[in-house]
């Protein structure tokens, strides 16, 4: 007979007024993650890491302004649009989760939590997930852990959360999959690990749902993969209020936000590049000059790109400043 690691649970799940009868393969994803809420900001966040390739892709389920949802051990996905449709229809977090458990066959080896929009949080652990396995549910937060190197994990997760209060929720969420790693860890390892973060309040546009949505799907240190790509995440954002201060025609204020963003990529052409162009248009050429021909020394194209801006607006110099600025 095959090895539990081998076997593949079909599960047929029926749920009135959710969905007709559907069958969903299970897939393994033993792992820590986290489910939490910024009380300040109403932010909602799921978090996980695992020895398991793309944990991201049916871990982490969440929707703004109804909830979060983390799926994991032999992950039946159905938890996470089903989760979220009934916290969508009114239903707690916990009762969500325990309507769907008592729906499931396979709940012995399922760990699932999920977080509400006003932060009450739920998770269970199956009786045959695999040791160390546990919970700890907290205010606005569920961290959960199965096959793990050791017993301190899941703890070590909850105080990272409760110390690391002052940060954004993102930060806050990697702090505890920092400290879950470094406390043991899933033990067979690290290899991908994920966060997603949804907004207090329901949009109406899909694709401004998710206000940071990261994954490193295979990587011999996923977090610190992570943690760097949290931070490209943060100085884009700069970039793109900087933008809109462009479409705007607010100078000042685009280069305060193109301005903190270098602060955190000073070696990024973008950055730079963008910075210059908002001092042009802001007649500072002394310090617009130098940064252009710094940028030009490391890439031609940003020259070519420079003629380019006039005819669609986003550079309004003279005719005899743009030589200049080509001239460098």
């Amino acid at each position: 007979m095959k090895s539990l690691f081998f076997k593949i649970f079909v599960l047929i799940i029926f749920i009135p007024s959710i969905s007709t009868s559907q069958v969903y393969k299970d897939q393994f994803a033993h792992t820590f993650s986290i489910v939490a809420r910024d009380k300040n900001t109403g932010e909602m966040a799921v978090g996980v890491q695992s020895h398991w390739f793309a944990v991201g892709n049916l871990v982490s389920w969440g929707k703004s302004g109804v909830g979060v949802v983390a799926t994991q051990s032999f992950i039946n996905p159905a938890y996470g649009p089903n989760g979220i449709k009934l916290m969508k229809e009114g239903k707690t977090a916990k009762d969500a989760l325990e309507f769907l458990i008592s729906e499931d066959k396979g709940r012995d080896v399922r760990q699932v939590a999920m977080l509400d929009n006003q932060g009450n949080a739920s998770a269970y652990t199956g009786k045959n997930c695999i040791t160390y396995a546990n919970q700890i549910i907290g205010d606005n937060f569920s961290v959960q852990a199965n096959m793990m190197l050791n017993d301190k994990v899941v703890p070590a997760m909850a105080e990272a959360f409760k110390v690391n209060h002052n940060l954004p929720l993102s930060e806050r969420v990697l702090k505890v999959l920092q400290a879950a790693q470094k406390t043991g860890g899933d033990i067979r390892g690290k290899q991908s690990a994920a966060i997603i973060v949804v907004g207090p309040e329901v949009v109406p546009e899909s694709w401004n749902d998710k206000l940071v949505d990261l994954r490193v799907d295979d990587h011999k240190n996923p977090i610190a993969e992570l943690e760097r790509l949290l931070k490209v995440h943060t100085a884009y954002q700069y970039m793109n209020k900087g933008d809109l201060a462009v479409e705007h025609h607010d100078m000042q204020a685009a280069l305060k936000e193109y301005g903190a963003a270098q602060k955190l990529f000073p070696e990024n052409l973008e950055m730079q590049y963008w910075t210059a162009i908002a001092l042009a248009n802001n007649n500072d050429f002394e310090k617009a000059l130098p940064i252009f021909k710094k940028v030009f020394s490391k890439d031609e194209n940003w020259r070519e790109l420079t003629k380019r801006l006039p005819k669609s607006g986003l550079l309004t110099v003279s005719d005899k400043a743009l030589q200049k600025i080509l001239k460098l």
